[in-house]
C-alpha cells in the first residue's frame, strides 16, 4: 500500500499543476468555458448563476492557480491533510461538472486541458473519478507520506508558487496565451484547416426490433430504422468549421482570406478596451498606404458598431462573424491579427500594438 499511495501522490500532485498551468495559460479561454457553464447552469437549476458570469475571469485565475498551488503543496506533502481536503473538494466539484456535462450533453468540452487536450464528456468524468479515487486512498494512506521540508519553508514556497501562479495568469490576460493551442495559432493557414484533411468516413446507427446495430454502409432493409450517422474518423474532418465573414452585400469569407489583410478583431463593443486605439488608428492609416488592406470583424450589430468607431476613430471597413468565433481567434478584445492568403502572420493583443516595421517583416 506504500508504493500506491506514494504512485497516488506524485500523479495526483503533477496531474492537478499540469491542468492548472495549462488554464492559466489562457485564463480568458478559461473565463469562456466557465462563462459556458454558468448560462447552461442558470437554464436549468437557477439563473442566480448568470450573477457569476462577471466572476468569470477572476474565478479563472483564482482555480487555476489554486490546482497550481495544492498540486505544489501535494508534491513538497505541507500540510497533507488540509491540502488532501481542498483537493477533494474541487474535484468533487469538477466531477459533478463533468457528470452534468456528459449525462446532460450540455457542455461538449469540459475546458479541463484548455485547448490542448480535447477530452469528451465521458472522458472528463472517468479522469475525474479516478483522481477522486486516488485522493480518498491517499486521506487513508498519508501516513506514508512524511513532510519533505520544514513547515516555514512549506509555507514559503507554497505562497512563492501562489505569486507566480497569479502572476503568470495576469501577464497572459494583459498580452495573449504564452502557447497557443488554438487553430488559428501563428503560422497557421485558414482555408486549409477549413477543408478535412482526408476523407470522412461514416457508420449508420439503426435500430431494429428496439436493437442498435452499427453499419459502414447504409442497409437496403428497410425493416431497419434510421438513428443517426456517426463519423468514423472525426480527427480527419476540418479543424475550422464556422469562420464565416458577411456584411449586408454578402459573403466576404474568401476576401478576407486572400492577399494581406490587417484584422482588426472587435468581439463586442460593450467590452471592448478603448485605451490604445491611437495606436490601432496609427497602424491602420500605414498599413492602408503599404497595401495591407486594413478589416474590422466584429459581432456587434451595425448600429453599434457605427457607434463605437466614430467614438475611437476607427476608420475601416467592417464585416460581421459570429461572437464565439472572433473570441476563439484571439483573446483581446481588441486584438489584431496579420493574414496573408489566409495564413496568420502575426498576432497581437491590443497592449502590443505593433509598428508599421514589424508587421512589414512578418510578410
Amino acid at each position: 500500500m506504500k508504493y500506491i499511495s506514494k504512485f497516488f501522490w506524485l500523479f495526483v500532485g503533477v496531474l492537478f499543476i499540469f491542468s492548472g498551468l495549462i488554464k492559466i495559460n489562457d485564463p480568458v479561454g478559461t473565463a469562456i468555458k466557465l462563462e459556458e457553464y454558468f448560462e447552461v447552469f442558470s437554464e436549468d437549476i437557477s439563473p442566480l448563476f448568470l450573477s457569476l458570469k462577471p466572476a468569470a475571469l477572476f474565478l479563472s485565475v483564482f482555480l487555476s492557480a489554486a490546482e497550481i498551488v495544492l498540486g505544489v503543496a501535494l508534491l513538497i506533502r505541507w500540510k497533507l491533510k488540509e491540502v488532501l481536503w481542498l483537493l477533494l473538494a474541487m474535484i468533487v466539484f469538477f466531477t459533478f461538472l463533468t457528470f452534468y456535462s456528459a449525462y446532460f450533453n450540455k457542455v461538449t468540452d469540459c475546458g479541463c486541458f484548455g485547448d490542448a487536450i480535447k477530452l469528451t464528456p465521458w472522458e472528463s468524468f472517468t479522469k475525474d473519478v479516478v483522481l477522486l479515487v486516488m485522493i480518498v486512498v491517499l486521506l487513508f494512506t498519508r501516513r506514508y507520506l512524511q513532510p519533505l521540508t520544514s513547515a516555514t519553508v512549506g509555507a514559503t514556497v507554497t505562497a512563492l508558487v501562489a505569486i507566480l501562479s497569479v502572476g503568470i495568469g495576469w501577464y497572459a490576460y494583459e498580452h495573449l496565451p504564452y502557447i497557443d493551442f488554438r487553430a488559428y495559432k501563428i503560422g497557421n493557414n485558414i482555408p486549409t484547416l477549413m477543408k478535412p484533411s482526408a476523407p470522412l468516413k461514416y457508420k449508420y446507427i439503426m435500430v431494429k426490433n428496439g436493437e442498435e446495430q452499427e453499419f459502414e454502409e447504409y442497409p437496403t432493409d428497410q425493416s431497419y430504422t434510421f438513428k443517426e450517422m456517426v463519423a468514423i474518423n472525426p480527427e480527419d474532418g476540418p479543424k475550422i468549421t464556422d469562420f464565416n465573414v458577411w456584411n449586408d452585400q454578402g459573403d466576404f469569407t474568401q476576401e478576407v482570406l486572400s492577399g494581406n489583410k490587417l484584422i482588426i478583431v472587435v468581439h463586442n463593443t460593450t467590452k471592448a478596451n478603448r485605451d490604445n486605439f491611437d495606436k490601432i488608428n496609427q497602424l491602420v492609416k500605414a498599413a492602408g498606404q503599404q497595401g495591407i488592406a486594413p478589416v474590422v470583424l466584429t459581432s456587434a450589430s451595425s448600429q453599434e458598431f457605427e457607434e463605437f468607431r466614430h467614438e475611437v476613430n476607427l476608420a475601416a471597413p467592417y464585416f460581421f462573424g459570429d461572437g464565439t468565433v472572433l473570441k476563439t481567434m484571439i483573446r483581446s478584445n481588441p486584438g489584431l491579427m496579420l493574414l496573408q492568403n489566409g495564413t496568420v502572420k502575426g498576432m497581437w493583443h491590443h497592449n502590443d500594438t505593433p509598428g508599421m516595421e514589424e508587421v512589414k517583416g512578418l510578410l
